[in-house]
């Protein structure tokens, strides 16, 4: 290979390197801060967006309260649930009713849209905590069940009937969970053993076939929500991170937070796009811009 040749070469490969180096850094998103630090409590938690889009959250300025947030990131309290309970996951159905997991008395509560009562959906002493919640398109809602103290978990079914119906026991801490976007599966992570399993949804609403979907090395687990591809969005507790992972299982992307604990997150915005990430060190939203929308924002738009 002549001189010239060789340096054709040398430049022509420098340019590649360069254009792939300007392709991750354009791929690695930062968030930003969408409401005041500490306007929540470190309890934050439950995210979700309502048909008309407006942004919720557990613990606004006191535990036991449910927060809303306005589009300029300004929050108040939208109601304040009875009797000492306290909640965890917040998720709407195609109805535009909110459910919320009480992890205090062990109950699913409802508020119907277009008011401000939470009445008890779904009640089981059995459970240890209630902790988050997702709703498959059917309306079928899906609890997960961690004993931090043991590290151990389950998972429950809310049936037709409104009986909260175990559907696996002596798991791992479980913790966020969410049904993908088709409704034909169900995923589950356990936080300290740092796994999220995926299963069949059958008919009836129970699950079969379980299998390994994903393991992490290292840090921990909370919150995850579906985009309408199907991508699973996973919220690294002590890492700061979301990390998105594809039906395969498969890294896609990881977005850099500011605050260290992300406790869940959710899909909103005018286009859907807009993903609000609870941050329990810091006790406020932060967000970033996905490249797809939400599954519900799609399912209810």
């Amino acid at each position: 290979m002549s001189s010239s040749m060789r340096n054709i070469y040398k430049i022509t490969t420098a340019i590649f390197v360069l254009i792939f180096f300007i392709s991750c850094k354009a791929q690695q998103l930062h968030s930003t801060d969408f409401t005041a630090e500490n306007s929540f409590t470190k309890g934050i938690e439950g995210p979700a967006v309502s048909i008309d889009g407006t942004l919720y959250a557990v613990n606004f300025k006191e535990e036991g309260t449910i927060g809303e947030v306005d589009e300029k990131g300004n929050g108040a309290i939208f109601i304040k649930l009875p009797e000492n309970s306290v909640g965890n996951g917040i998720r709407f159905d195609k109805h535009g009713d909110m459910y919320i997991a009480d992890y205090v008395n062990h109950n699913v509560f409802q508020v119907k849209k277009g008011t401000k009562e939470p009445v008890v959906w779904a009640h089981n002493d059995k459970m240890s905590q209630p902790n988050d919640l997702a709703i498959a398109p059917n309306g079928t809602i899906y609890l997960s069940d961690p004993n931090w103290a043991e590290s151990t978990g389950r998972i429950w079914m809310v049936n037709a009937q409104r009986e909260i119906i175990l559907l696996e026991d002596n798991m791992g801490t479980t913790n966020g969970i969410e049904v993908s976007t088709d409704g034909k599966y169900l995923y589950v992570n356990e936080s300290v053993q740092r796994q999220i399993w995926k299963y069949d949804i059958q008919a009836d609403g129970t699950v079969s076939n379980k299998r390994k979907f994903m393991t992490f090395t290292d840090f921990g687990m909370d919150g995850m929500r579906c985009d309408d591809k199907g991508n699973l969005y996973v919220t690294r507790y002590d890492k700061g991170t979301v990390v998105v992972l594809s039906p395969e299982g498969k890294i896609r992307n990881e977005i850099q937070l500011t605050g260290k604990k992300p406790s869940n997150i959710t899909f909103g915005g005018e286009d859907g796009k807009t993903c609000y990430v609870t941050m329990a060190d810091r006790g406020c939203f932060e967000t970033f811009k996905a490249k797809n929308k939400g599954a519900f924002y799609t399912r209810t738009h």
